[in-house]
């Protein structure tokens, strides 16, 4: 039995490290800080594994332990404010418009921050020196390994959080028996947090969120109450050997294999009410797999993850990567030395950061995904709506994860009911409105200064859920949860429109009022300031609403009178305007910029990720966009060089886009490579997915273009499983910098026009049918070629 045991580690050893490859993070030595430490999560908790020797350290969160309480947080009197800020506005009065709109925000105007729950903490007992040390995440498993050597023993740590189980699973194994000697406790930051220990296998952690007081500086909100409790359990499964309560923590001698199973929860039943039974809820999945064994609580976490992460295969040149070489080694490598395989695992990791951080029954993806180890996160970790949460998704259409998206549809479910009373409140409108920021209490109105009042929120998500129709045909998605938010946006906006008054360079067209281009400002009279009417991204992102809504009540056969309101209004919008520079105008007039250089590009929406500017739709406009990411310049955080690289593909640019995505892994990627802002903020690595498929494959409805911004530095490769709009699957391989075969697949019978560099071949779908197109009809003849906007 023994032998068996021994066997049977050494072949899951010898196949781990035969199958290590551009699909694991690979390092030589423990995480020394947070931001080493590696991801682990199933969309409603998560882990930061350090990987210690002797010390181990798990970094624990749950996706619903917040500060706070419920809360609608409408400001009384509010809305008295709304004329004449506008006012202001409109006579150029901005900065007392400004000063005004301190009475116009949320109450209190800082939300709430995520939370971290704790640490499980191991403390081995090997005597010895350490040596062949190897930490890994691998993303085909979603599993986390630490192995390592002691005097000729082998030991062998893997973690994973299962989605199916809904527990976080540790198991110790080593190539001898009664090797294993270490003590295990759960520790938290939360004040108050209480540790027992129940019975002779298991420690308890239990607590409430106490009431904080956090500084302005902080950019988090206060609370004086209570907030909801939260309970963890760690439950101790030893081969062999013995378990032993001392003090706080359990001490486990001379077993041959030790399993850990964790569960935790809060009380948090909805962002109204947070009565629940945290206890309760902790036990149950334990009750659930208190019987199973370490494999087939494995073998669950692999089936369910599998289905998800292997729908989409990249390779970008021949895999050279070198398995031997640490991940942050080659991240710093990067900037000097071409490393495509390295560009292949970021794209992974995306997806696989996307997976672990947002799946149904949790949270959507916050500004750090899930994970967050302090009381005071950067920004509150929370829900910023004026580009992050947005590009938190843009790799799940492209990237087939459309299940991911499940907590976001959720939360836009939520913020539609809240939104509906500041909309009320706040402008004594219709529909719903949702300002630049968020937090687990569904706030929508504005926040934090006169930069948050944006209230075009609801707008962008609502395009967003367009979107997902338009890769999916979902018709009960489009019917049930797109089609009333997008309604309920556009009501919203065609009450909140005014006609702009004369004298102004628009007089008599219909305009946002108050607005802002999200945190950016301009000079008035030399001063710099931040509202305003009519901003560019505004008029770009109510454009695609009405024309989303327009399209959908016809489709559904619903609401004319609203579609005959949308019409008259769209007509009476302000026009995008091209500047003195030859850039993209950002503001309704040609104004001086504080910041040339902004991270917010805002104005560009349009390109990306909307579709109303392209070069070869609207190419003076596409001109245009493409002059203003010059004059922005290609440094930004993370988030915002990430944005850029789609920007770049949309215009045909490969090697510029290609130019950025280097800048992105090697100067804003962290050892462990998450996106640094800095600090680390997740946006950045989802953008940047989503930009590395734009760069390869790029589609309207019944319209695939492949290879679209190919960087020369990728002249071999293959991608297999990418979304389309329409209902499309695609897979591409080049070879010599063209493609040889594109290969597509659709439920349903359809045709679509097949692009590369200006050569169209329409080419007809049947049901389930994947059909190969081959070079010969993909290659445009040297008098069919046209110039792109590169050249």
């Amino acid at each position: 039995m023994m032998w068996a045991l021994v066997t049977a580690f050494a072949t899951l050893l010898m196949a781990s490290q035969a199958r290590a490859s551009s699909a694991a993070l690979v390092y030589d030595k423990p995480a020394s800080q947070w931001n080493e430490a590696l991801p682990l999560g199933n969309g409603l908790m998560g882990a930061m594994v350090f990987g210690g020797v002797p010390d181990e350290r798990v970094q624990l969160n749950l996706g619903t332990l917040w500060g706070g309480v419920p809360n609608d947080y409408l400001a009384p009197g509010a809305a008295t404010q709304l004329k004449q800020i506008q006012k202001l506005i409109f006579s150029g009065k901005v900065a007392q418009a400004e000063t005004l709109s301190a009475g116009f925000m949320d109450d209190p105007k800082l939300l709430m921050p995520f939370q971290p729950f704790g640490d499980l903490r191991l403390h081995v007992e090997n005597k010895g020196t350490v040596s062949d040390y190897r930490r890994e995440l691998r993303l085909d498993d979603a599993i986390s390994t630490v192995s390592y050597a002691v005097d000729g023993v082998h030991f062998r740590r893997e973690t994973f959080i299962s989605y199916p189980d809904r527990v976080l699973v540790m198991h110790l194994g080593a190539d001898r028996p009664a090797e294993q000697n270490f003590t295990v406790a759960l520790t938290s930051p939360q004040p108050g947090a209480k540790v027992a220990l129940v019975g002779k296998d298991t420690i308890e952690l239990t607590g409430q969120i106490e009431p904080r007081a956090n500084p302005a500086s902080s950019w988090t909100g206060s609370w004086s109450k209570p907030g909801m409790s939260y309970a963890g359990r760690l439950v101790i499964k030893a081969e062999g050997g013995s378990i032993r309560q001392a003090g706080d923590h359990l001490e486990v001698h001379g077993a041959d294999a030790v399993t850990l199973v964790f569960s935790g929860a809060t009380s948090f039943k909805s962002y109204r009410d947070i009565s629940g039974d945290a206890m309760a809820a902790v036990r149950t999945p334990l009750a659930k797999v208190a019987q199973h064994s370490y494999e087939s609580l494995k073998n669950a976490h692999l089936a369910d993850y599998h289905a998800l992460f292997n729908r989409v295969h990249l390779r970008l040149g021949n895999d050279t990567s070198d398995d031997t070489v640490a991940t942050d080694q080659r991240i710093r490598d990067f900037k000097t030395h071409d490393d495509p395989s390295l560009v292949a695992l970021y794209y992974q990791y995306g997806r696989y950061l996307l997976i672990s951080s947002s799946r149904a029954g949790g949270q959507a993806a916050n500004l750090q995904g899930i994970w967050n180890q302090d009381l005071l996160p950067p920004w509150g970790s929370k829900w910023t709506t004026n580009i992050n949460l947005e590009m938190n998704y843009w790799p799940a259409e492209t990237g087939d994860l459309w299940e991911t998206q499940t907590p976001l549809w959720d939360l836009i479910d939520d913020l539609q009911v809240a939104g509906a009373k500041t909309a009320q409140r706040y402008y004594g409108a219709r529909g719903w409105v949702l300002h630049h920021n968020s937090d687990l209490w569904r706030a929508t109105a504005p926040v934090d200064g006169p930069w948050g009042l944006w209230p075009m929120g609801g707008v962008w998500l609502s395009n967003q859920m367009w979107d997902h129709y338009t890769f999916s045909g979902d018709e009960t998605f489009l019917r049930h949860r797109a089609y009333p938010a997008m309604k309920g946006a556009a009501e919203f906006v065609l009450d909140f429109l005014v006609e702009a008054p004369k004298g102004s360079p628009v007089a008599g067209k219909l305009v946002t009022n108050p607005s802002t281009s999200p945190e950016n400002r301009y000079l008035l009279d030399g001063k710099p300031v931040g509202l305003t009417y009519a901003p560019t991204m505004d008029i770009e992102l109510i454009n695609d609403l009405f024309n989303h809504v327009r399209a959908a009540a016809r489709h559904l056969g619903v609401d004319a009178a609203l579609v005959s309101r949308i019409d008259a209004a769209q007509k009476r919008l302000p026009p995008l305007q091209i500047g003195s520079k030859g850039q993209l105008q950002e503001w309704i007039e040609d104004y001086p910029e504080t910041e040339p250089d902004h991270r917010h590009v805002s104005h560009l929406y349009a390109l990306y990720p909307g579709h109303a500017i392209s070069p070869d739709k609207t190419p003076a406009l596409a001109k245009a966009a493409k002059r203003s990411l010059e004059l922005r310049g290609d440094g930004g955080t993370g988030w915002s060089r990430a944005w850029k690289i789609a920007l770049w593909a949309r215009l045909a640019d490969g090697d510029h886009a290609y130019k950025l995505l280097r800048d992105l892994i090697a100067e804003n990627t962290l050892p462990n490579m998450f996106d640094n802002h800095p600090p680390f903020q997740i946006d950045g690595n989802f953008g940047g997915t989503a930009a590395i498929a734009e760069m390869l494959m790029q589609s309207r409805i019944g319209e695939v273009t492949v290879l679209p911004a190919l960087p020369s530095r990728w002249q071999d490769g293959e991608v297999d499983g990418l979304r389309a709009r329409g209902g499309l699957r695609v897979g591409i391989t080049w070879r010599d910098g063209a493609p040889t075969e594109v290969r597509l697949l659709s439920k349903a019978a359809t045709s679509v026009h097949l692009r590369y560099q200006h050569h169209d071949v329409v080419v007809a779908l049947e049901p389930g049918k994947q059909l190969i197109v081959n070079a010969a009809r993909l290659m445009p003849s040297a008098n069919e070629r046209q110039p792109t906007m590169a050249d």
